[in-house]
Formats: C-alpha cells, sequence, structure tokens
C-alpha cells in the first residue's frame, strides 16, 4: 500500500502525459501529489480494517461510507465527474465506471497475506469475507464484473 500510495505521487505529474517514455525524472517534483487514488485507497483501507469478518451488507455499507467521507474530506483530488455525483449521492448505487480505478484502490487487501508466495496460494482458501472485501471494494463504483 505504501508503495501504491508513493507511486501515485511520484506519478502524478505525468498521469495524463502521452509523451516519450523516460526514467529520467525526479521522484518528488514540485507537481508531486496524491490523487483521488490514494484518498480511495487509505478509504478502502479503512474500510476493511472496520469490516473483518463482518457481513456482506455492512461491508458494502462500509465501504461507500469510508469512500464517501475521505472524497468529501478531499474534494479537489482529481475525481471524475460521475464519480463526484457518487460521492454526494444519499444513496449511491454503481454507475458503470470503466475507469482503472477500482483496480488501483485495491492494494490494502495486501495486508491479509506476510508474503506473495502466500497471497498466490491462499486465495481460493481465504474466508468468504476476505474476498468479499476485496470484490466490494472493486464493484462499489462498478457494475461490469472485476
Amino acid at each position: 500500500m505504501i508503495g501504491a500510495l508513493l507511486g501515485d505521487m511520484i506519478g502524478a505529474p505525468y498521469e495524463f502525459d502521452r509523451g516519450a517514455k523516460t526514467k529520467d525524472f525526479p521522484l518528488f517534483g514540485k507537481h508531486s501529489e496524491f490523487t483521488d487514488d490514494s484518498v480511495m485507497t487509505i478509504a478502502v483501507a479503512e474500510a476493511m480494517l472496520d469490516t473483518l469478518g463482518q457481513p456482506d451488507e455492512e461491508i458494502t455499507s462500509a465501504l461507500v461510507a469510508s469512500m464517501q467521507k475521505w472524497g468529501k474530506k478531499y474534494p479537489n483530488a482529481g475525481y471524475g465527474g460521475m464519480f463526484i455525483r457518487w460521492l454526494h449521492e444519499k444513496n449511491p448505487k454503481p454507475y458503470g465506471s470503466f475507469g482503472n480505478g477500482s483496480a488501483m484502490r485495491v492494494s490494502p487487501a495486501g495486508w491479509l497475506f506476510d508474503d506473495i508466495e502466500t497471497t498466490r496460494h491462499t486465495w481460493l482458501r481465504l474466508p468468504l469475507r476476505y474476498r468479499t472485501i476485496i470484490r466490494k471494494a472493486s464493484r462499489v463504483q462498478r457494475q461490469s464484473p472485476v
């Protein structure tokens, strides 16, 4: 998760730059800052920690509440227009996002395992509550399967 947050900040100045690919750039320049991806990663982490072992409905409610709370706390982090509307809905539903944000914000799921080998060999044996958290974090705003 730390790597995801740092990568977000380091890459922020180049997020929409389609210029030449290079490895010659400052790690932290004057335009390096966290974006919506970092904010939502933290929101998912909070919901994961708060709902381990809880029923599906509580996981979904916690994810939505945490994402809306953190999104409203950092309203200028670079959200898309549909997501901004979703943040302010009283009863938000998936809106069919085709962006990659859902994949970017699930890095807190790595906290469920101690190493990559355990991650690779444990997914199918995971208790349903862990798999549910990971899937729900991806589906809160997406209707398309993840």
